[in-house]
């Protein structure tokens, strides 16, 4: 026997962060959720698994219409008419929907209760899986401690949307402990919430697979489901199956003795190509950051839109790879005084640029009109990709990003060559 456990598809969610260019591909960005969650059909459908368990967050909040619903209908009828079964609990962006729960599902597709934990035996295969949905977007009780303790001799499956005692970039959902689970006495945990695949444990097996395509670059590297094989009614062994369609990466170069354009084209080049070759014939989203002690530093961040531009053409030329950023944080390799000179009037003013505490305060803070701005902009700019949005940590990046800019700038004027 086998099945499959993935969660957080997040079903015709956007990708962020490449749909601002000109040259992205905003149809296949826009399809990537969907294009993922085929591959994860497929794959039930070639390993003939029994069933697929879906650990909440299949949908991305409310629709905007009903094709995200008859998308899913639709591969829910090519699994029933493939004999696959597939157990879902709901988790914080489905219970936000109100359409969700009005689409009937497919007569092989179990919704758990949201209003108890709900035992679903399938007695052909010697399983049973206890799971609850939720009923609201925000679940700050524990729905684990309420779930029955083991059933018999049957292979005891919890499914469950949880952030265990935390997760860092997750809300705290249904929390609850390590130990809370092993207590149920159930043989594998399927968790849900968390992005990022997690093997919790192995005694029991307590596993978040993570999502099955990433949406932006904090959700970057390989996204999979797990495949789960049973034999004599215990596990013996699991593996990670990857599913996504476009995967994102923090590609990292070293500036360091760069002191020619060709030079630092050239290892940009080499770093991009590199990160190609690991996404395995998938399209790339890249974050080029740039590091080292350079020469070119000031001129990097002085014409930070001429580079960043000439970078995205390098990783156009690749073919399916695009830049989402370039993030220029090298270093100079000397002084200001001995760029320009100790004692002279521009040394001055770019010392006390270079001295400049801005501080971690938020921008509302520091700039009080701000706020009132806040309050008159609609919600989609208001994310974390807007500078209200953005942590401190970014906020104090951005900041040494302007005073680079600054520095970069005056030292041009001032004649470096």
């Amino acid at each position: 026997m086998r099945f499959i456990h993935t969660a957080d598809i997040h079903l015709d969610s956007p990708l962020k962060g490449l749909e601002v260019h000109a040259d992205a591909p905003v149809d296949d960005i826009r399809g990537a959720t969907r294009r993922a969650f085929d591959n994860l059909i497929d794959l039930a459908i070639s390993e003939e698994v029994d069933f697929v368990l879906i650990a909440g967050d299949l949908y991305d909040g409310d629709w905007k219409d009903y094709n995200t619903g008859l998308f899913f209908a639709d591969r829910m009828g090519r699994l029933q008419r493939a004999g696959v079964r597939v157990f879902i609990v709901s988790g914080n962006h489905d219970a936000a929907s109100q359409i969700t729960r009005t689409m009937p599902l497919p007569d092989n597709v179990i919704l758990f209760s949201d209003k108890k934990p709900q035992s679903v035996p399938l007695d052909d295969l010697g399983v049973i899986i206890h799971g609850q949905s939720y009923s609201t977007r925000a679940v700050s009780e524990n729905l684990a401690a309420r779930y029955p303790p083991r059933t018999g001799n049957l292979l005891n499956i919890g499914l469950l949307h949880t952030s265990l005692t935390g997760r860092e970039g997750h809300e705290e959902y249904a929390p609850c402990t390590l130990d809370q689970l092993r207590v149920k006495g159930y043989d594998y945990w399927a968790l849900g919430h968390v992005h990022k695949r997690e093997v919790v444990a192995a005694d029991p097996w307590i596993i978040f697979p993570g999502n099955i395509q990433g949406r932006h670059i904090k959700e970057r590297g390989a996204k999979s489901a797990t495949l789960v094989t049973v034999a004599d009614g215990r596990i013996v062994d699991l593996k990670e199956r990857e599913l996504d369609v476009l995967r994102w990466a923090v590609c990292q170069v070293d500036l360091a003795e760069c002191g020619t354009k060709e030079a630092v084209y050239e290892r940009v080049r080499a770093a991009m190509e590199k990160e190609h070759d690991l996404a395995e014939g998938r399209s790339l989203a890249l974050r080029l950051r740039l590091q080292g002690s350079t020469p070119l530093h000031a001129e990097l961040h002085a014409r930070a839109l001429h580079w960043s531009e000439e970078f995205r053409g390098i990783a156009a030329s690749m073919g399916d790879v695009w830049l989402e950023k370039t993030q220029f944080r090298t270093s100079r390799r000397t002084s200001l005084e001995e760029a320009v000179g100790e004692d002279t009037p521009l040394s001055g003013l770019l010392r006390a640029i270079e001295e400049l505490e801005l501080g971690t305060d938020a921008l509302t803070t520091l700039v009080p009109d701000l706020a009132t701005l806040k309050t008159k902009l609609p919600p989609e700019l208001l994310g974390e990709d807007s500078i209200f949005g953005k942590a401190p940590e970014e906020l104090t990046e951005l900041r040494e990003e302007v005073k680079e800019l600054l520095i970069g700038k005056l030292i041009q004027h001032g004649g470096e060559s």
